[in-house]
């Protein structure tokens, strides 16, 4: 056989073989090993458990929420009163009952006394007071330790799961605005559902 044949012959099929990869290569691809989408990528990378949404709003919000824009400073009390809750042996809905309290106490915020403007002698992340016998005012602004006392005390509020959030708030602050807890319910699961686990 002629060697110019040959080669021509070779070229040929190595052509035709290149030509068939480019074009039918990522086509064949595509339909072997679909592309991952964002949920299949989520769900490799978590690698701690999620959080039953159901058990941190049970009942359903009540009433209009409010919603705020939560800081570093704030981040870090939320993750400090979780892990009190963890501490303390209780649940995520815990977690959102103390959230929501301290939302809507001090905005999250680890407060000193503000003068004129101070509730009496309230401070704190829960606006605790030492004439009421919450502790020292070195121990409620101290997040972990203001923290177990108010989980100390929604322990003991006979059925707190079973109530809305804002009695169960209400039940341990005694507060002057029972219903204010309400509007906090969701952002309190929100951070709790982002942060539990974290």
């Amino acid at each position: 056989m002629n060697t110019t044949i040959l080669r021509k012959s070779v070229l040929g099929i190595a052509g035709l073989a290149f030509a068939g990869g480019v074009f039918a290569g990522p086509v064949t691809e595509a339909h072997a090993a679909p592309a991952m989408d964002a949920k299949a990528v989520a769900v490799v990378q978590a690698d701690k458990p999620g959080v039953d949404e159901g058990k941190l709003i049970p009942h359903g919000v009540q009433g209009k929420q409010s919603r705020i824009d939560v800081g570093a400073e704030q981040t870090a009390n939320v993750k400090a009163i979780i892990a009190a809750t963890k501490k303390s042996g209780m649940d995520e809905r815990a977690a959102v009952v103390a959230i929501a309290t301290s939302l809507q106490e001090s905005k999250l915020e680890n407060l000193g006394h503000l003068g004129e403007r101070n509730d009496y002698d309230s401070q704190g992340l829960f606006q605790q007071r030492p004439s009421s016998g919450w502790g020292t005012v070195e121990q409620i602004t101290d997040p972990e330790y203001s923290t177990m006392a108010f989980l100390k005390g929604l322990k003991q509020v006979d059925g707190w799961k079973d109530m809305p959030l804002t009695e169960a708030a209400q039940t341990v602050q005694v507060s002057a605005y029972p219903d204010h807890y309400a509007q906090w319910e969701q952002q309190a699961a929100d951070l709790v559902a982002k942060h539990w686990n974290s």
